[in-house]
């Protein structure tokens, strides 16, 4: 898919990143949005950036938050589950507990508080290029997606392997999905940016 950078669309899709602090959310979506990859501090509370691409002849606008792993900015991030009509579920595959999270916790968040019963999934394994460190496996990977229904991939914010892939398969299985593609018509009666990234108090600082 083409970057566009018209401000003219045809749809509107609101996607969402979550798991646990310091898997690469932020990263993943500054390698996708602005191609480059920085090694960024911890999100608080929930971050926003917006892309635009080509889809064949259909122009997309893509509104990706990003939200903080710590379980302490939970309560702020629940309300941007609604509305989504595409979830990516990070984990580091270097670190375990990051992938038995996304069952333990991250899952059951996205059926608490998902409005969207057609919502995409996407499983995302970052941290690819750190091959020797790797605990997590492929073949572990694609049962979890196969398991919750999701799709999945393998990335690297670092190399940028697979970053651009990830969000194409996304977008692609959204503009296939008939509900949702009503959805980010513009017709739509939603309008997603009146949601405002909470602020954290002053006292909150902590990293990921």
């Amino acid at each position: 898919m083409e970057s566009s950078n018209q401000a003219e669309f045809d749809y509107l899709f609101k996607l969402l990143m979550i798991g646990d602090s310091g898997v690469g959310k932020s990263s993943l979506l500054l390698s996708f949005t602005s191609d480059s990859f920085e090694e960024l501090s911890p999100t608080i509370g929930v971050d926003f950036k917006v892309k635009y691409i080509n889809a064949g002849d259909k122009k997309l606008k893509l509104a990706i938050w990003d939200t903080a792993g710590q379980e302490r900015f939970r309560t702020l991030t629940s309300s941007y589950y609604r509305g989504a009509q595409g979830v990516i579920m990070v984990y580091d595959v270097t670190r375990r507990e990051t992938f038995t999270n996304l069952s333990d916790v991250w899952a059951k968040e996205i059926e608490l508080y998902s409005t969207n019963q057609d919502c995409i999934k996407m499983l995302v394994g970052n941290k690819v290029d750190k091959e020797s460190e790797k605990v997590v496996t492929k073949k572990e990977g694609i049962n979890f997606a196969r398991e919750y229904g999701c799709l999945f991939i393998e990335c690297s914010a670092k190399t940028r392997v697979n970053v651009q892939q990830c969000f194409d398969e996304l977008v692609l299985k959204i503009l296939d999905t008939p509900n949702l593609l009503a959805e980010g018509s513009k017709g739509g009666k939603k309008n997603i940016f009146k949601q405002k990234p909470p602020q954290p108090d002053a006292s909150a600082s902590g990293c990921c």
